[in-house]
Parts: C-alpha cells; structure tokens; sequence
C-alpha cells in the first residue's frame, strides 16, 4: 500500500532542498524523521512536514497499518516556476534585472516493507 504527498512552491531552490533529499531517501520513516530533526539545513523543515503529512495520509487510508513498516519509496524535488520579487537589481550600463528566487515541488511516496 503506497502512500504520498506533495507540497508545491515551497519558498527553497531545488539544489538546496536535492541535498536533503539524498540524505533519507529510502530511509524508514522514522529514522528519516530522526534525521530531518537534527540536520542543519534549511530544506529539512519542508522534507519533514511532507514526510509527516505523507505518515498521516497511510494512517488515514488504513488505520491497522503499521507505520514503523513504511520507508520512503520516493522522494522527488522538483522545480517550481520561477516568480520573481517585483524587486530589481542594478546591472552595469544602468540596466536592471529581476530578483528571481527558486521554488520547489517536493513528492514523497512510502510504501510497507
């Protein structure tokens, strides 16, 4: 029995939150969960609610189900449009550009081992 989640546009660049995301996938979810607590970046805090939500989601669809069983599948970070701050940064020749921060899709599948 698979479970997922996805959280779309979390306010982190993908090549941040890729490291964390190497760092537990196919980890049990409850070492993953250990991890992410004590790991100290910032992609782990978004990682960590997905996982949760991904834990409660199982729950939810099979109550019997035993959630020291799951491990992560899947773990797949994405990349978000790119908005921008409606702010602008001078260049040379008094040109501008936009100031453009990263956004993230991150999907979480677990599965019983």
């Amino acid at each position: 029995m698979e479970a997922k989640a996805i959280a779309r546009f979390v306010k982190i660049s993908p090549r941040k939150a890729r490291v964390v995301a190497n760092l537990v996938r196919g980890m049990d979810v409850g070492q993953a969960l250990k991890t992410l607590t004590f790991a100290k970046r910032a992609a782990a805090i978004p990682i960590k609610k997905v996982v949760e939500s991904a834990v409660a989601n199982a729950r939810q669809a099979d109550s019997a189900i035993d959630v020291d069983a799951l491990f992560i599948k899947n773990l797949q970070v994405d990349m978000g449009s790119t908005r921008h701050m409606r702010r602008w940064r001078p260049r040379a020749m008094g040109r501008a550009t936009r100031i453009v921060k990263g956004t993230s899709h991150i999907a979480v599948v677990l599965d019983i081992r």
